[in-house]
């Protein structure tokens, strides 16, 4: 019963760690535009913010270690290198959206504040959590997670039963692959590499959970249970933004869609329960983001508390700081990171999850490798840079769908692996 109560609070921590301000305002736009293609946008979505995030915990599972565990294999200066991007990107941009989030939908409805007063409120919580991080399992398992979980299931609920089942016409010329690309703006894929090292190191703080083998259980377990929440709650926010196709303008923006539906399904209680939930879904994810980079700085400097302490002082000011941009603004400018780094992010995530005999360091180091060079013609695309490229890009396969980097690593991975079957039966 013990090791049952301890999986459920693990996976509604992760749930909330994952569950943040993308994740909240990007489906329901999806559905609205996607119209009767909802169920293929919600498929493309949930490949990447849940599928792709749950394999990462799964490798987290398997590793027991830190974040630099996942790219070690290519090289300790290329995993070193990789972290330092990653949290750098985390910290300045997913970490300080959740506090311009939490002012424009939480806060702004009720109070004329300024966005620096909120910032500051909520990164000073922030960095409570954060220097308290053993509390952070119970905290945000017991307590907040199933408050978010009891608003959203309002919302999806009264939609689906209140609202004919006739969608609009789809706006997008590929609803799946436009699915996956929103799903990279969630951040999840290195929110799993990041928060999973805060969970590791949570759990080891317990101090009452046993072997590997049962803390990979554990892991695993509430990874699995956490993904089978957080696809209910995207498919769910996608197919009642598609049931909406009627009662909202056309142009209308992320947030102000997620509002209109709220006060459609919850009505006048509408922005008091919305603005409940923006504040625990990014504050659970901020809590998360400035935790793990700490962690990581710690880990660098010989595990020195002064190190954590001073990090995550530093991850709250730059929240604070960029906290003051409007949301819409960051998610614009959080693009061509993202179109870098996920694809790497994905592939390291997956190739810890294969088996370790598909997986030598000559695997790792090729197909990362390729990933890289077949990436940058979707990041300098991302830039406004596509034309310069285009006789380049029209020879590459999925280009168009700005994922080209796919077909080269799953190349690389296959000849890298024919061709260490072959040397071996050689020697």
């Amino acid at each position: 019963m013990y090791r049952k109560k301890v999986t459920v609070v693990v996976a509604f921590a992760l749930f909330s760690l994952f569950f943040g301000a993308g994740n909240l305002i990007l489906p329901p736009q999806l559905g609205f535009k996607a119209g009767n293609a909802w169920w293929l946008v919600a498929l493309g979505f949930c490949i990447s913010a849940v599928l792709i995030p749950i394999l990462g915990i799964l490798a987290h599972a398997k590793l027991q270690g830190g974040m630099f565990d996942f790219a070690k294999k290519v090289s300790p200066t290329f995993s070193v290198i990789y972290c330092f991007i990653v949290y750098a990107i985390s910290i300045s941009l997913p970490s300080p959206r959740t506090a311009s989030v939490t002012h424009e939908m939480g806060v702004q409805p009720f109070f004329d504040s300024s966005s620096l007063l909120t910032s500051v409120i909520y990164f000073v919580l922030v960095f409570l959590f954060v220097v308290n991080r053993s509390k952070i399992l119970d905290i945000i398992g017991k307590l907040l997670t199933p408050a978010i979980i009891l608003i959203l299931l309002a919302i999806v609920g009264t939609a689906l039963f209140n609202f004919d089942f006739n969608f609009g016409e789809n706006q997008f010329s590929s609803p799946f692959s436009s699915g996956i690309l929103e799903g990279y703006q969630t951040f999840d894929a290195i929110g799993a590499v990041v928060v999973g090292g805060v969970i590791i190191i949570s759990i080891n703080l317990r101090k009452d959970e046993g072997s590997y083998e049962a803390k990979k259980s554990l892991i695993a377990k509430s990874g699995l249970l956490a993904g089978l929440g957080l696809f209910l709650i995207y498919a769910g926010l996608i197919i009642t933004g598609a049931l909406m196709h009627q009662e909202f303008d056309a142009n209308i923006n992320r947030t102000g869609l997620l509002s209109g539906i709220s006060l459609k399904t919850l009505g006048s209680t509408a922005n008091l329960f919305l603005s409940i939930l923006v504040s625990l879904a990014c504050f659970t994810t901020a809590v998360g983001i400035v935790t793990g980079t700490a962690d990581f700085v710690k880990g660098q400097f010989k595990n020195s508390k002064n190190a954590y302490l001073i990090t995550a002082i530093i991850g709250c000011v730059l929240g604070v700081l960029m906290g003051q941009f409007d949301v819409h603004y960051i998610i614009a400018v959080a693009v061509p990171a993202l179109m870098f780094i996920y694809p790497i992010t994905i592939i390291l995530i997956l190739l810890n999850v294969v088996p370790d005999a598909y997986a030598s360091k000559q695997v790792f180091r090729s197909v990362v490798i390729a990933t890289i060079i077949f990436s940058i013609p979707d990041f300098l695309g991302s830039i406004g840079l596509g034309e310069a490229i285009s006789g380049i890009s029209k020879w590459i396969p999925l280009s168009e769908y700005q994922m080209g980097w796919v077909l080269p690593a799953l190349v690389a991975f296959v000849v890298m692996n024919i061709t260490k079957k072959s040397m071996a039966k050689e020697s």
